[in-house]
């Protein structure tokens, strides 16, 4: 059940997105990792039904499969902020076209905002995928070379960054609230 309203979730997500959502590579790459993420959860179910022993089946294979969808969804991600982030720096440094005006400070601000967030959003993406490699089977990149200290900072930096943006947006939209 989890997983339906994660998708119902991730649907409703699409209705009234930016302008710069209607890009097609976003917009390819936010359906792609949300079909990432919405495989990945029954995956671990079923990879840990099998630790339990409530399921007959090797839960190795279901725990590489959840990890490496975990992967692709940050991988995406990644992607998905750089992307962002370059088509933002190329309108905010975009010269003006002879008679129009400047980008009004409330809407130079906003992109300056979303910029921010995206990086952040980038970071956070970076530090879980090295995770992520870091915990597929052994002979993939760097998968179990981290010492146990640095999976943990790479998890502390993601969970940092994830609680400052929640707390940046609560308080956006405390502001914005009348």
């Amino acid at each position: 059940m989890a997983s339906l309203s994660g998708l119902a979730s991730a649907l409703e997500s699409y209705r009234g997105r930016d302008r710069l959502e209607e890009d097609a590579f976003v917009r390819c790459v936010s359906v792609l990792g949300n079909l990432a993420d919405q495989l990945y959860y029954p995956c671990e179910h079923v990879a840990w039904a099998a630790d339990a022993r409530v399921l007959h089946v090797d839960s190795s294979r279901w725990w590489t499969l959840s990890t490496t969808l975990w992967a692709l969804s940050l991988l995406l991600g990644v992607a998905r902020s750089l992307w962002m982030l370059l088509k933002l720096r190329q309108r905010l440094r975009s010269p003006t076209a002879p008679f129009t005006s400047p980008l009004p400070r409330g809407k130079r601000r906003a992109m300056e905002a979303q910029m921010q967030s995206e990086a952040l959003s980038l970071l956070s993406n970076l530090a879980d995928l090295a995770n992520a490699v870091h915990w597929l089977p052994r002979g993939v990149l760097w998968a179990g070379r981290f010492p146990p200290w640095l999976v943990g900072l790479m998890g502390t930096i993601s969970s940092i960054l994830s609680m400052y943006q929640a707390a940046r947006a609560g308080g956006q939209a405390e502001a914005t609230t009348p």
